[in-house]
Order: structure tokens, then sequence, then C-alpha cells
């Protein structure tokens, strides 16, 4: 787990509400603060889309970002920057699969249990701070170590500046 200060909080804003940089990764919750603090839980409830709908979109157990993006910039657009936000979001199944897999990482798919980021705005500085969640005990930090860099790398393909924590 590393912690990554955003340099440039109003570009990478804009790639994070407006763009498609962070559209594959899926919401596992958001708060967002304004006049109201807002919740969203990134978890699709059972039974709302049918088996058709959830067959042709892929959907699966949490939002997409791309899906959730437009209602979490609502709340935030206008003349008054929020006094906060924390947006969870998760590299999808088979963005874990493959990364597993083009990492040699010696886990089943099965054993991760998430990769994520924890995208945290509060007192006008910006932070992603990466983590990892298996369903096994392991003392071994591949895993980890991996997908910190990934995410370094990651920002850095997408031209994000950060400093390391």
């Amino acid at each position: 787990m590393i912690a990554l200060r955003i340099e440039d909080i109003k570009p990478f804003t804009s790639k994070l509400f407006v763009g498609e940089v962070f559209d594959r990764f899926l919401v596992k919750e958001a708060s967002i603060s304004t006049f109201n603090t807002f919740t969203i839980d990134g978890t699709i409830r059972p039974g709302y889309y049918s088996r058709e709908e959830i067959e042709e979109k892929k959907i699966g157990d949490l939002s997409a970002w791309a899906m959730m993006k437009p209602f979490c910039f609502s709340l935030i657009k206008g003349k008054k920057l929020p006094g906060c936000f924390r947006i969870i979001m998760q590299l999808p199944k088979d963005g874990a699969e493959r990364f597993l897999a083009a990492r040699q990482i010696p886990l089943m798919p099965d054993q991760v249990k998430g990769l994520y980021v924890n995208i945290r705005y509060e007192e006008e500085r910006l932070t992603c701070i990466t983590g990892t969640s298996v369903s096994i005990f392991t003392l071994d930090k591949t895993l980890d170590e991996e997908w910190d860099q990934a995410f370094k790398a990651f920002l850095k393909q997408n031209e994000i500046s950060f400093l390391e924590e």
C-alpha cells in the first residue's frame, strides 16, 4: 500500500469526472460532501436488472465508474468546490486476472478479492492510496508491490503527476 499525493488537482479531477481514464474501474463506495454528504454504495442491487440486461451489459456485483461518473460529477460541479470526496475503486475481475497472469504472481484469481484505489480529496489535497485484499493468509508482498508499481505506471501513462508520501 502506498499513498500518492496528486500534484495538479484540477487536471486529475477532470480526468476522473469528465474523461475516460478511470472508466474501467468499479466503484466499491463513494462519499461526496457539498451542501450535504452523499454516500453511494457501489453494489448492484439484486433483481434490479433483468438477466438479459446483466448478460448484454456484462453487469457484475459493482457499478462501473463510467456509469456512476455523471451522477457524481453532478454533485460536485458548480462554483463551489466540494468540501471533500472519497471514492474507493476496484479493478474489475477480468483486469485483476490479466494483472496476475502478466506479472506471474503466485496466487489464484479467486484468492484475490480486490485490487483497490482509494481516491481522497480533503483540505485541498488529493491523495490516491493503493490497496489489495486476498482471501488467504500470506506473508508474500509481491501482489502489493506489483499493484503499487502498476498504479504508478497507470498515473504516468495518463500524464498525472504525483509525489509518493
